[in-house]
């Protein structure tokens, strides 16, 4: 397992090279930078003409080294990465990229893996309860739950709740976690309830994707093992109907769901991102969006760097999962 690990670890280092390499170009791509967003910005709101703002724009440029070659630029950021551990200075928020970071990533992974635990937990469960009532009034109302969380967008969603809570609830605080009166006071009950007034809608949506997605493969997967051999067998012997299918079923079925956890916390970020835009919450989404609007390209690359990082980690994990529950794949890694 350590061996398969360290290989796993290994085999990641030129993925993310090659992955820095394509994000970095492909955000580059557009005409456009950071310093021809600041000669607008002159032009329509500090009534410069626009021989001063190119001006400003140049020396800007040349100050932060983007008039150099998009090979060039790369390599000092990577370089800055390895050497320093500087992902680079953000221009639109004025400190540097890792700052941004670190205040908008552990937001959104907490939200992402509460949306995660969440999902696995109801959608396992309630896939179960539906394989073990097929064709019962039970199942079918699972079934369209199910069929609703994977069709209908995420972004559509959250425009609804925004929608129902602004216009006819009179929500005023959206796009903040806390109530004005919570954001500097220590953690309480009283600040933790506040806390899930502002980012439920959030979680609910992130949830009930992730959630339909495990309810309908573990039904399907369920089903399918409930008429296997070894599961006639058990019930032969004489062993209960739950515990035929918490003991002998279950396990079996959830195979491809341990390997669905190699995507599903880049899908959760996903679904994170999309309607934190929708509800402008500090969080990685808006920053992705703010940063390509105006040429910001380092906290776009180093954003989506982290968005990749996690999708290897999540293969890793699912791959380590797997083997622990299945001795089968322990032992073809060992041979």
């Amino acid at each position: 397992m350590l061996r398969f690990l360290a290989m796993r670890i290994a085999s990641a280092v030129p993925v993310m090279v090659i992955l820095s390499l394509v994000t970095f170009a492909i955000i580059q791509a557009p005409p456009g930078d950071y310093a021809d967003y600041i000669r607008s910005q002159l032009i329509n709101q500090g009534g410069a003409s626009f021989a001063e703002a190119d001006a400003q724009a140049q020396a800007y440029r040349v100050e932060h080294g983007l008039d150099k070659p998009l090979p060039v630029q790369y390599l000092n950021w990577v370089a800055g990465i390895i050497t320093r551990g500087d992902f680079g200075y953000s221009l639109y928020y004025n400190k540097p990229v890792a700052a941004v970071v670190g205040e908008r990533l552990p937001r959104t992974l907490l939200l992402a893996l509460v949306c995660h635990l969440l999902a696995s937990v109801l959608g396992i469960t309630f896939g179960i309860w539906a394989a073990t009532r097929q064709y019962t009034w039970i199942d079918s109302v699972l079934s369209a739950i199910s069929f609703l969380g994977m069709t209908v967008p995420r972004f559509l969603m959250a425009l609804i709740i925004v929608y129902l809570l602004v216009f006819q609830f009179n929500v005023s605080e959206i796009g903040s976690f806390f109530s004005p009166q919570y954001g500097g006071a220590p953690w309480s009950w009283a600040k933790f309830a506040d806390l899930v007034k502002h980012v439920w809608p959030v979680v609910a949506i992130a949830t009930f994707g992730g959630l339909a997605y495990n309810m309908r493969v573990m039904r399907g997967n369920l089903l399918d093992t409930l008429n296997a051999q070894y599961v006639e067998t058990a019930k032969a012997k004489g062993l209960t109907g739950s515990a035929v299918v918490m003991r002998h079923a279950v396990p079996n079925a959830l195979h491809p769901l341990i390997m669905y956890q190699g995507v599903v916390l880049p899908y959760m970020l996903t679904g994170e991102i999309e309607t934190a835009i929708i509800f402008a919450l500090p969080t990685v989404g808006p920053a992705i969006v703010g940063s390509m609007a105006v040429g910001d390209v380092y906290v776009t690359a180093t954003f989506m760097m982290v968005l990749s990082a996690t999708l290897i980690v999540g293969n890793i994990i699912a791959d380590m999962l797997l083997a622990l529950l299945d001795p089968r794949v322990r032992q073809y890694r060992e041979s």
